[in-house]
């Protein structure tokens, strides 16, 4: 550390320094599509925590950096996860730091720019599959944890636990095993989740609450097989009338959700305008929004339902024949308040009551994770917007959000006295889980000397 410099400024200047490594370690881990779906390639996810695991040793400072795995609640094996280890010394606290690297499966190809797996900057962006969720989280650890020890040395006090998960985008099937299973080896003061959003491209933001999700596949039958739709129609249901009329039930003529049993959180939020939500969510003219209240309350403290996918004859299969049986997957998120469980019952009795023509139903896959809601008035949240402040130059913001991180319930489950921070890397036009899923580069350099600001000070503070 220079000798003129504070031990805040030489962190935030090495930081500013660690960001061009930063990236082109980004656009390695990128490169490999570590999908943890069924039906991908497993050694992809394999060959990613192998890459994880070699930049946290590069790091000299953990104890012990390893790469594990957990059991399902089916007996099979979870995807791998790095897990790496440093003791606090002299009274600091421990700080858990959480990122995952596997990634969503790309979609349409076609609908790419440029080919998912192939980082390209355009624009002030990095463009590839993983870029901003949540590789760009795993590099904003690495990264600030690198500028750390170039500007103090690896002899600081602060505990560090690095967890970078496999499995998040697919489900995070053996998170819970997992945390059991390394209880002792994850226990910390902080836990910091680095894979949420910021308000806008240039505003920090400390996301305070997460809706729920409860997510289901439903079949309907109607016919012991298919049959002719010319000589049957009009007197025999398909099983495509059943489950569209029966779909239609969950909404009412404003598009919000029509079941009984769903609530909502009664909570202020900021001012954002039916422009800015066009623009972000691609909402061409025309085409209204759905709900009722303002447009943030629909989005962080109401439920919402939404159907993710359908099995049915395809257009290009059509043919003059009454459906037997259609499979639909229905992805509902609840409001924070209420449980993902109850939710998912109030959703089922509902379609159960609704059900047109007798039609049957069966109900499978279903997973459920509750919301969260952060406690603000622990230190670390104090700590943690003074870090985001300094690291953007602008004051952070509050926000919910409309997506859901059912592993949190389980690390407040596991560790009910850690202080939980969740934070990110994306901006509202990051597109995670999209064609042209993008990482805002200001956005990652400014992410990445805050929470190198943030371990300076946690390595500063008594336990």
């Amino acid at each position: 550390m220079s000798s003129d410099l504070s031990r805040p400024d030489a962190v935030r200047e090495a930081a500013h320094a660690a960001v061009p490594a930063a990236l082109a370690d980004l656009g390695t881990l990128v490169r490999i599509p570590s999908i943890a779906f069924p039906g991908f390639e497993r050694a992809e996810v394999e060959r990613s925590a192998e890459a994880v695991k070699a930049l946290a040793e590069g790091l000299g400072i953990f104890d012990r950096v390893e790469i594990r795995t957990a059991a399902t609640s089916t007996g099979e094996q979870g995807m791998p996860a790095v897990l790496a280890t440093r003791a606090a010394r002299n009274g600091k606290p421990t700080i858990l730091l959480y990122a995952h690297h596997d990634v969503q499966p790309v979609g349409d190809e076609s609908l790419w720019e440029s080919a998912p797996f192939e980082p390209t900057v355009r624009g002030g962006r990095l463009y590839g599959r993983g870029a901003a969720d949540d590789k760009a989280g795993i590099m904003a650890h690495i990264g600030s944890l690198r500028a750390v020890v170039d500007a103090v040395g690896t002899d600081f006090d602060l505990g560090v636990n690095l967890f970078i998960e496999g499995e998040e985008e697919a489900g995070s099937a053996s998170f819970a095993r997992f945390l059991s299973d390394n209880a002792d080896a994850l226990r910390a003061d902080v836990i910091v989740v680095a894979d949420s959003g910021n308000w806008d491209a240039v505003t920090p933001a400390l996301t305070v609450s997460l809706r729920g999700n409860a997510r289901f596949t439903m079949s309907v039958t109607t016919l012991e097989h298919a049959s002719h739709s010319g000589m049957f129609g009009g007197a025999v249901p398909d099983a495509m009338l059943a489950t569209t009329k029966l779909l239609a039930t969950l909404w009412d003529d404003d598009g919000a959700p029509a079941v009984k049993g769903l609530t909502e959180r009664d909570a202020q939020t900021p001012e954002y305008s039916e422009e800015t939500l066009r623009s972000e969510a691609g909402l061409p003219d025309g085409v209204s929004p759905v709900g009722r209240g303002t447009i943030l309350s629909r989005i962080w403290n109401k439920p919402s339902i939404t159907v993710t996918g359908i099995d049915a004859p395809s257009v290009k299969n059509a043919s003059n024949t009454l459906s037997p049986s259609v499979s639909v997957v229905i992805s509902a998120r609840v409001a924070p308040g209420q449980s993902a469980q109850e939710a998912y019952e109030a959703i089922e009795a509902h379609l159960r009551a609704h059900t047109p023509f007798g039609a049957q139903l069966d109900f499978h896959d279903i997973e459920t994770g509750d919301a969260f809601l952060v406690d603000t008035s622990g230190w670390a949240v104090s700590e943690a917007r003074g870090a985001l402040a300094s690291g953007y130059g602008v004051e952070p913001v509050d926000i919910g959000v409309g997506g859901s991180i059912p592993f949190i319930a389980d690390l407040v489950r596991e560790f009910p006295e850690a202080q939980i921070l969740v934070t990110g890397v994306e901006d509202p036009h990051a597109r995670a889980h999209s064609p042209n899923e993008s990482l805002h580069l200001d956005t990652f350099r400014n992410a990445l000397v805050s929470e190198a600001l943030l371990l300076e000070r946690l390595d500063a503070r008594t336990r």
